[in-house]
């Protein structure tokens, strides 16, 4: 059945298509061309939203927009024109944006980066290397939003660069006037210049995008369909030079606990750091940071992981944030897999304090990072490039003995990480190769040699474009390796990641004498990335049982080959009931090192957008085949039920000041192994251009009859316990934003979570691959099972007797966190942060209700908070 589909995909990816839209336009598309002028210093426009100065009477307008949605390549419902002109340290760039309703321009405010309402968009690849470009987008309330684009269609929105701008509504739409330093973009010092262009407006009442330049159906890219920009003659490179210092004061409130001298229920501090970015080159930027500070930055979302697996959340610290993408390696597309996961610099300490004269604790939450430093950008002869370096203090938990002593316990080495990465275009920008390297070294002291000592990892990568990019072949190969005392390579071995104390694994063995470990992985794939209504792609990866990354980089499991392939129609043209639909058939096999054959499934997912805006999302999924490796942690491979998933979701017109969706996922294993109901809600209004609500309540239902619950021993054998789990989750997302102006704004950010999960019918897996669930476990009998307060006890051979006894896993977990943040831009790139954090964390009695968790967790209980002013100010020289 897999060589089938593999040889249908082939044929998909290797022979013309066949099958196209009516009236669909598929021939290549001529690059556009403008050309600017440059203008004295002193005779430079000002830049307040009318066009009037005489500045823009030097150059013509180019218009002829045409649709990217919902009809591409026709003309717009309203037509735009662009002017762009520039001098020694600025370009600058006028849009006037034709309306026959003013009265009707959408002028939602927000807070930057919102794309609120209507708006107007200009993009430079400065570069001109058809993959990177700078992208800067003015709303029609005045409020700015800034992108830097990679990998040809990439966007990255924390990219915060110091540019100015204003628009202006009058009897014929609305206009817009740019003012952009050149040290905020990137280019070389060739003599007469040409950069990549590109313009797009969003049409509000329409939701039409229309560009500049055309771009055809179903592109293979981005960038690389951008017109030109000439007449850049004698420009001169700016060397950036930014330095930022930053002070914050922060009051933390708690409830004290008495005796406990490390919640007396108050705590303050201030601190100070610095922020630098320095232009080495007009290609190349130091970034600097010293005692980073993120108070304002907003908390992660509530989870809980029964699999016991480390849970992905995304970085969020801008410094970390800003050119990420020049760090990406992702180890394939099937996973969150990387080589460098930035969440790793500033963890939380990874030694926890156990010690019986130990009676209160206070653990930093955090790694302090002493100081970073990024060294980013591209040259023009086409190599990216990047160096990442920082070091993280040694951190302390703060003990309270038996006796009265106090004593700090180390709980973090002194740790610090090197991340380089490079790529060089060639083949006229249609290829690339690249390179990667990673080193983690920490220096460990006595209560911290289970950690590695050292840790690396490095890799290559590539693609190939060919057919105008229609067709692609990229992959790439890793290699890591970390070191550390006999005890921390076991460790390693024996985790969640890797077990190579697998029950069954003829393959795998722990070595308690190694003190090194090096392994493998890789992925390689073909496809067709556009031309026509069909792309697709087939590839595969594995990653090594020895392959370990998650000192500066992630992997959630090892021992792993995969198989993949994907088919995807796309709609080119709007049909009478259809502005977009987008239907993918995806297949998934998964292989262990030794061979066995644990899963295969297959998905159809499909989106439609209606005329009337409206969309939905409708998705089938079927996994005939599930044999986990690490279900029973370290036991044999464990089957599930073979199961089927359906999910929908439907949103209405988001023109609408009301808008709404809503949508559920469902799973049903056979002879009802487990399930999942899921059911979603969304909720948005804007009564006012200043104000919008959103609320998000998500409600879950997952029981399982064969949730692992502990290992012991019997008879010298192991006894893997499970049990059957009802888990119900409730959680909410709320959030306001108001904005007095573009540069003043207030977000508030709430999300209540409980999740309770309460188990019956315990049993012990008994064939543990068996097809037939009452062949794969064996219920235990009344007379065999007791509980007490805390555990629950077993007399498997029913001679009166304990033989082994495990926890009772019931829980009720509460969590609540919020934030309320004032911020206000009060110069370009200078901001200050007023700062209210709520938060709260708690264990109920499983046996209460979700909602009276919550009441007793929350509702009745003193919050956590953090009050935190901090005020930063950008300093250009």
């Amino acid at each position: 059945m897999r060589g089938l589909l593999c040889l249908v995909f082939l044929s998909l990816l290797l022979v013309p298509d066949i099958v196209y839209g009516q009236n669909q336009k598929t021939e290549k598309i001529n690059k556009r061309s403008y050309t600017t002028l440059k203008i004295e210093n002193e005779n430079a426009p000002d830049i307040d939203g009318v066009l009037n100065d005489s500045a823009w009477e030097l150059v013509p307008y180019t218009t002829d927009y045409t649709q990217l949605q919902p009809n591409i390549g026709l003309a717009p419902t309203e037509q735009t024109k662009m002017k762009i002109i520039y001098d020694d340290g600025y370009i600058y760039v006028a849009f006037r944006c034709l309306d026959q309703d003013p009265d009707g321009i959408e002028k939602r405010l927000s807070r930057r980066d919102g794309f609120a309402g209507d708006w107007v968009e200009i993009s430079f690849d400065s570069y001109n290397d058809d993959r990177t470009a700078f992208s800067f987008t003015l709303t029609a309330a005045g409020v700015k939003a800034d992108e830097f684009i990679s990998n040809n269609g990439r966007f990255d929105e924390t990219w915060n660069p110091i540019w100015y701008a204003k628009t202006n509504i009058d009897e014929l739409g609305w206009t817009a006037e740019l003012k952009i330093p050149l040290s905020q973009l990137r280019f070389n010092s060739d003599e007469d210049q040409v950069w990549g262009l590109q313009s797009k407006r969003f049409y509000f009442r329409n939701r039409e995008r229309s560009l500049w330049q055309e771009i055809v159906p179903n592109a293979p890219g981005y960038v690389s369909e951008f017109g030109e920009l000439r007449g850049l003659k004698n420009l001169t490179p700016q060397k950036q030079l930014e330095i930022q210092p930053y002070l914050v004061t922060q009051l933390d409130t708690y409830e004290s606990q008495a005796g406990n001298p490390y919640r007396d229920g108050s705590d303050s501090r201030i601190n100070a750091g610095l922020d630098a970015k320095i232009g080495i080159t007009n290609d190349l930027t130091l970034d600097l940071t010293l005692n980073p500070d993120f108070g304002q930055v907003e908390a992660d979302p509530a989870a809980i992981a029964l699999d016991g697996f480390q849970i992905f959340f995304k970085e969020q610290r801008p410094f970390f944030v800003a050119n990420s993408n020049i760090f990406d390696y992702d180890l394939d597309d099937q996973s969150s897999d990387n080589l460098f996961y930035s969440r790793r610099i500033g963890r939380s300490p990874q030694r926890a304090v156990r010690d019986p004269e130990v009676v209160y604790t206070d653990t930093p939450q955090n790694s302090t990072i002493l100081g970073a430093a990024k060294f980013s950008g591209k040259t023009k002869n086409g190599w990216t490039l990047g160096l990442l370096e920082s070091l993280t203090a040694k951190e302390y938990a703060q003990t309270f003995r038996n006796d009265s002593t106090q004593r700090d316990v180390l709980v973090e080495p002194l740790t610090n990480y090197l991340i380089g990465r490079a790529q060089k275009d060639f083949n006229n920008r249609n290829s690339y190769i690249g390179v990667i390297a990673t080193a983690t070294h920490r220096k460990l002291e006595p209560g911290l040699y289970n950690l590695h000592s050292d840790a690396f990892s490095g890799g290559i990568d590539f693609k190939h474009n060919w057919i105008d990019r229609k067709y692609y072949l990229q992959g790439n190969t890793v290699i890591s390796n970390v070191q550390g005392s006999t005890e921390a390579i076991t460790r390693t071995q024996r985790s969640l990641t890797h077990l190579f104390n697998r029950q069954d694994a003829t393959h795998l063995t722990v070595d308690t004498t190694k003190t090194a470990l090096t392994g493998t992985g890789g992925n390689l794939e073909i496809g067709k990335a556009s031309g026509g209504n069909f792309t697709g792609s087939l590839g595969a990866s594995w990653k090594s049982p020895e392959l370990e990354l998650n000192d500066v980089g992630f992997l959630r499991q090892a021992d792993l080959i995969t198989q993949f392939s994907t088919l995807k129609y796309t709609l080119l043209n709007p049909t009478k009931k259809f502005r977009t639909i987008n239907i993918e058939f995806e297949q998934q096999s998964l292989f262990d090192f030794e061979g066995n054959y644990n899963r295969i499934e297959y998905s159809l997912e499909s989106f439609f957008r209606f005329n009337n805006t409206w969309e939905t999302n409708f998705g089938l999924i079927h996994k005939p085949r599930i044999i986990s490796t690490t279900e029973l942690r370290g036991g044999p491979r464990f089957r599930f039920n073979e199961e089927n998933i359906q999910f929908l979701f439907i949103n209405s017109d988001s023109r609408k000041k009301f808008t709404y969706g809503a949508g559920y996922v469902i799973s049903q294993a056979s002879q009802n192994n487990f399930s999942l109901f899921r059911l979603e809600l969304g909720l948005e209004y804007q009564p006012l251009d200043a104000l919008s609500l959103a609320f998000y309540p998500e409600y879950e239902i997952s029981p399982n009859k064969t949730q692992y619950v502990s290992t012991t021993n019997y008879n010298n054998q192991n006894r893997y316990i499970l049990g059957n789990i009802d888990q119900k989750t409730l959680s909410a997302t709320l959030r306001l934003n108001y904005s007095l102006n573009p540069n003043l704004s207030v977000q508030y950010y709430a999300q209540p979570f409980a999740s309770k999960g309460t188990y019956t019918n315990f049993n012990r897996v008994d064939n543990s691959i068996a097809k037939d669930l009452n062949e794969r476990i064996r219920l235990f009998t009344p007379d065999q099972i007791f509980k007490n307060d805390v555990e629950y006890t077993v007399d498997e051979n029913l001679d009166g007797v304990t033989d082994y006894r495990f926890r009772d896993p019931d829980f009720s977990v509460v969590q609540l966190r919020t934030n309320l943040v004032v911020r206000w831009e009060y110069i370009p790139g200078s901001e200050l942060f007023f700062v209210w954090s709520q938060g709260a964390d708690g264990n109920n009695d499983p046996s209460n209700t979700v909602f009276n968790a919550l009441d007793q967790q929350i509702v009745n209980k003193q919050l956590n908070n953090t009050f935190l002013i901090k005020a930063t100010y950008r300093f250009l020289l």
